[in-house]
This record gives structure tokens, C-alpha cells and sequence, in this order.
């Protein structure tokens, strides 16, 4: 973390480069995370100092809570760490999809996170470290933290993400504690459970004294203790871990039985060329607690990567038999404001080892990794599950049916999405879908595929629930969604304001094996010369002239349907339209008055699996139109 040295770092990133001032994004656009990159992580907010810990074949990601500070003016101004007083949560199946589950309100001395800090000793919350531990049969997490640079703290849970408390109402590791001394930021946690079940923390960081070049080589300030079996106790004196050119930022893995203890290397000084400043470095060792030899540097400084520098901070973890390592750079925020002013968000990329067991030069990018595992969309899936977005932000909700920190998304204006990768709609498809909304406004939510302005789906109407915290469940049906797509839920209305909250959303499949039984006009493609959308006598659309047309692609299972369509005529006189499947008429509508009727045609034959139906007007000689509602098949 960029802590008593801010003025160095600022001073590092001017020395690499001077950076031209970007444009801030517009509302509909996304902000730094491009549609198909998975870095970083999320850009609806900021997130600094990530660790991580795999648990139930997910991988959570806790970081410290970066928030932009301003000036009296309203600027933002350079970070000054002093938002650090949560913990930010996210974790996936896939490495693509990351659920928000929000903050963490740990410190709590002098009535901050207004009152709910957990911690009521603690006034910070710097770099989260976070173990899981089998005790007496249940499943328990410890999650530590850096009260600043005066010590470590701990907070316990039965899950990942909570509810937390604070077991020893004051900090677990202190200068005062045996073998503490000399440690000049008591900070940066990293824990370790070994697999007999013991527990390792390491800590530290800083330069003793920066005009001496043997204390900037050999700063000495790291620290590894013993943790007792219920760790949140330490057992014995810890043990000095002499890192050449240690900066700050402790990790800690364990990959062949060798244990490998990384850190961020120092600005200070001049360098030898194998201790490259601001870069991660990393020591071996046949023991948790050391000797450790170091072997070399795998994580450049994210200014190579990213054109905007500052201090380096990660964490390496196996996740599903990969290799991973996390890290913060400042992309969300140089995106938003220009260089980054030193608010950082959090990266994954793979990481490699050679047969020999040194670690490969990591590549830092945008692109970052694969998704692992495709999004089932039949199950509830929370809103703020994200891949991608564009002008939204989380909040806590009064929602049920959510996890134990259960969030909505909000801010949400005409022409804002949030978008998942890769959702497996099988062979059948997509049924209906359904949405939890809450909204004094109300508004749409367009279900596209592939990309913001990709095929429609689906359109879901929003009514107003009578409040943005009154949830209601709202259903619409689904055509054209097969296969593994990316889902895109594109939210539109009237209005400047925050036009509904979305709690969580869910597809139903369709067990008939036909896509789609009922398919609303104005979801359909439209085309000729004259062809609109109308909202009167239904919303729906109209076919003015000759050979207008709305059509849609469907998946047949069955060559035999009764189908319907619902329509009208502008006036006496009859509309003609005309059924068209996979290219072959296969019967006409005749709509007489201006009265809405439903209209069967039984026993149809047509072409089977994926086809094109089209409603084509046909015979208007100007003076009438067609109007339709809906289509609809039956066996």
C-alpha cells in the first residue's frame, strides 16, 4: 500500500512518464472494463490491495475500500488512504463473472463507517488477508487487517462473506508483540494455513532509514508468526524475514512444498538489476517461517502495463488447478480522471512456473483470463453479478432471497446495462424471464444477446412498485435465446433520474422444445418501407404499406403447430398479413375492423429448428394499415 511514502511514489510515476488527462467516459459507455476483457475485475467501483481466498469452488476477492476523496472544490484529489476504513468483497465461479458483495464496515474507533465498524479499536482497514480453517468441524474465517501501520487486527466469520465480528476487541499483533520490534509499518498481512492446519501470518514493511544504502538493501522489517490453532492468537516470537530491497505488501503460497514469501521491492536508492524497483519479488523456503533465499521478480510495476505507476501490491493463488496471480492497478481511475491519482482497482492474470520452480514473468494486460465455466441463467443469478457495465452502481438492499451481504443495482438510466459471460440457454432455449424490481418510476429492461445493441430477446416492462425498496417480480417471454451467448439487460426509460433498482433476475426453460410460445410484436425485427412500433390499441407494431414486415428466428422442435396472432385493422376495410416460415407462406391473417381479435390457423406444417417467421402485410392499397400484437404457438 502507498502509505508514508506518498510523495515518493507520486515522484515515481512523474519520473515514467507524464500522461495526457482522458476524457471521462459517457453514461451508456463502459468506464475501463471493455465488453470481453476480464481487467479489471469491476469498474462500477474502486478496490486496492486484493487477497484472495478459494472456498466452495468460488474464488473471493477483498481488497482495501479505495474511494475517491475530494477537494473543497469538488476535484478529486490525490489519495491520502484516508477512505480506508472497509473492506470491499467480490468473488466468481468462472473468473469472469464477479458477484459484489460490498463492504465490509471494519474499523470503527471515533464513530466511523457511522457506527457499524466491527472493530471498535481499529480507525483503518488497510490490505485485507483472509484464511479459511476447519475448527471443531465447522468451517470458520479469519479475515486481517492493517489498523494503518500500528498493527494487525482480526475479524472472524462462519462464511466468506460474513456476518463478521471482532473476537478480541483490540489488534491481534502489535509492536509490542514479541519480535516485533524494529518494524517500521506494521502492516500488509498475508496468511498461511499449512496443510497440517497451522497457521502462518506474515507482516511488514518500510525502510528503517532511507540515507543508509545497507537499510535500504536490508530493510529487515518483515515478519512471519506462528499463529495458534485458533488463530486468532500467536504463538512464540516471530521471525525476522530478511528481503533484500523490501518495500511493503507480504504474500504468501505454497506450491511443490517449497513456500514462497513475495513482496513489493523499494523505490529507495539505486538497485542492483535483479531487485528492480516497484516490482514484486519474491524468496524460497523448505519452512513456513524461513530462512528464505530469494530467486528473483515475476510482476512488473503496473506502469509498464497500464502507463500509470505507483506502488505494486498482489496476491498468488491455485484456482481450479491454474495458476493465478492478483494485483492492483490504477486503470478504473486513470480511465475516469487522467493518471490515476493513486486509486487502484484489481487485476488477474496467469501465472506460470518453470519445471525448476521459478516463477515466470507475469503479463500484465486488459485482456486478462478465460472464463472457466459457462453462467447457468436458470437459476437466480443476483443483479449485481457483472461482467461488464455501463453507468451503474451497487447498493445495499432490503431485498430477501439473497446472500447473507445482499446488494441491488441502482443509478440505473435509459440506456445503462450490466451484461454476463457466457450463459448456456441449451439447445431449447429460454422460456420466460423474470426480474425482482423495485421502483417508484418504473421503466424497460431489453434482454439482448452478445452485445448492448445485439439481438432483442425480450423486453421486460417495469411498473412501479411504489417505492425504490418495494420489490416486485416481474415475467416476460423469451425467443431466439439458445446456445451459450453473453446476456446483455439494457435498461431504458423516460426521465434524468435513477429509473428502478434490479435485485436479482432468473430464466425459465422451455420444456416444450419449442422456443418461445408466445412472441411480442414489438420485440420482433422490423422492416420495408413504412413499418413502426405503436402503443395504441396495444404496443405492438404497425404494417402500413405493401410487403412491410416484423419477423423474429425461432427453434422448432415439432413441424406441427396451431398458431395465432392477435391484430386489427386501422379501419373497415381488411388487413391482409401473411404467415411466412423458413421462407414459405404457410397461411394468412385477416383482421377486419379496428377491434383486436385473435386469429388461429390449426394444424400447420413448417420447417423445424432454427427459422425465420415473418408477418408480411400484403394487398394495401394506402388507405388502411395492419396492426399486430402478438404471435403465439400451440401443439
Amino acid at each position: 500500500m502507498i502509505k508514508k511514502c506518498i510523495v515518493l511514489f507520486l515522484s515515481f510515476a512523474l519520473l515514467l512518464g507524464v500522461f495526457p488527462i482522458l476524457n471521462v467516459d459517457a453514461a451508456n459507455r463502459p468506464l475501463a472494463k471493455i465488453s470481453g476483457n476480464s481487467n479489471p475485475l469491476m469498474d462500477h467501483k474502486l478496490g486496492a490491495d486484493p487477497y484472495s481466498l478459494v472456498y466452495n469452488e468460488r474464488v473471493y476477492i477483498y481488497m482495501s475500500s479505495d474511494r475517491y476523496v475530494y477537494n473543497n472544490d469538488g476535484s478529486i484529489k490525490d489519495n491520502d488512504f484516508s477512505a480506508l476504513d472497509r473492506i470491499q468483497v467480490i468473488s466468481s465461479a468462472d473468473m469472469v463473472n464477479w458477484t459484489d458483495h460490498g463492504a465490509i464496515p471494519v474499523a470503527g474507533a471515533n464513530n466511523k463507517n457511522s457506527g457499524r465498524g466491527v472493530a471498535k479499536w481499529a480507525s483503518n482497514s488497510w490490505a485485507p488477508a483472509i484464511a479459511h480453517k476447519k475448527i471443531n468441524g465447522k468451517d470458520k474465517f479469519f479475515l486481517y487487517f492493517a489498523n494503518g501501520g500500528a498493527g494487525i487486527g482480526v475479524l472472524t466469520a462462519d462464511t466468506p462473506i460474513g456476518p463478521w465480528t471482532d473476537p478480541l476487541g483490540k489488534a491481534l499483533v502489535t509492536h509490542s508483540t514479541p519480535g516485533m520490534a524494529g518494524v517500521t509499518w506494521l502492516f500488509d498481512p498475508a496468511v498461511l494455513v499449512d496443510d497440517d492446519g497451522t497457521g502462518y501470518l506474515y507482516s511488514g514493511g518500510g525502510i528503517p532509514n532511507e540515507s543508509d544504502p545497507a537499510s535500504i538493501a536490508h530493510p529487515k522489517t518483515a515478519r512471519v508468526s506462528k499463529l495458534g490453532t485458533d488463530m486468532i492468537s500467536v504463538v512464540g516470537s516471530a521471525t525476522t524475514i530478511d528481503a533484500p530491497y523490501l518495500f511493503e505488501d507480504s504474500g504468501i503460497h505454497k506450491y511443490n512444498d517449497k513456500y514462497y514469501y513475495s513482496y513489493c521491492i523499494n523505490f529507495a536508492g539505486t538497485h542492483p538489476t535483479q531487485y528492480p524497483a516497484g516490482e514484486i519479488g519474491y524468496m524460497v523456503s523448505d519452512n513456513p517461517m524461513g530462512p528464505f533465499t530469494y530467486k528473483g521478480h515475476f510482476l512488473k510495476n503496473p506502469h509498464t502495463f497500464f502507463g500509470v505507476g505507483g506502488n505494486n501490491h498482489h496476491a498468488v493463488f491455485n484456482f481450479k488447478n491454474e495458476w493465478y496471480v492478483v494485483y492492483h492497478a490504477q486503470t478504473v481511475s486513470k480511465a475516469q480522471i487522467g493518471t490515476g491519482k493513486g486509486y487502484r482497482s484489481p487485476h488477474i492474470n496467469k501465472l506460470v512456473y518453470n519445471t525448476d520452480g521459478s516463477i515466470q514473468e507475469v503479463q500484465g494486460n486488459m485482456t486478462g483470463v478465460a472464463q472457466l465455466s459457462n453462467l447457468n441463467p436458470y437459476t437466480r443469478v443476483e443483479a449485481e453479478t457483472i461482467a461488464w457495465q455501463a453507468g451503474i452502481t451497487t447498493e445495499p438492499t432490503q431485498a430477501t432471497g439473497g446472500p447473507v451481504s445482499n446488494l441491488d443495482v441502482t443509478n440505473i438510466h435509459n440506456g445503462d446495462w450490466v451484461a454476463v459471460g457466457k450463459a448456456d440457454f441449451g439447445s431449447t432455449g429460454a422460456k420466460t424471464f423474470k426480474a425482482n424490481v423495485a421502483t417508484n418510476v418504473g421503466g424497460n429492461i431489453e434482454v439482448r444477446l452478445d452485445s448492448e445493441t445485439g439481438p432483442l430477446v425480450g423486453s421486460l416492462k417495469v411498473p412501479s412498485t411504489g417505492g425504490m425498496q418495494i420489490w416486485r417480480e416481474v415475467e416476460t417471454t423469451i425467443n431466439n435465446a439458445t446456445g451459450v451467448r453473453n446476456i446483455y439487460l439494457v435498461f431504458t426509460g423516460a426521465g434524468n433520474g435513477n429509473l428502478f433498482n434490479l435485485d436479482a433476475w432468473q430464466f425459465t426453460p422451455n420444456t416444450g422444445g419449442n422456443m418461445g410460445t408466445k412472441v411480442e410484436a414489438e420485440n420482433m425485427n422490423i422492416g420495408g418501407t413504412y413499418a413502426g412500433k405503436i402503443s395504441t390499441p396495444f404496443d405492438g407494431v404497425a404494417l402500413y404499406g405493401t410487403d412491410d414486415y416484423a419477423s423474429y428466428s425461432q427453434y422448432f422442435a415439432n413441424p406441427t403447430h396451431n398458431i395465432s396472432v392477435r391484430g386489427a385493422s386501422s379501419n373497415a376495410r381488411t388487413a391482409k398479413v401473411d404467415l411466412v416460415i423458413g421462407g414459405a407462406t404457410v397461411g394468412s391473417f385477416y383482421f377486419t375492423n379496428k377491434t383486436p381479435t385473435v386469429q388461429t390457423l390449426s394444424n400447420i406444417t413448417h420447417a423445424t429448428g432454427d427459422q425465420e417467421v415473418k408477418l408480411t402485410l400484403t394487398s394495401d392499397d394506402g388507405t388502411w394499415d395492419a396492426y399486430v400484437d402478438f404471435i403465439e404457438f400451440s401443439l
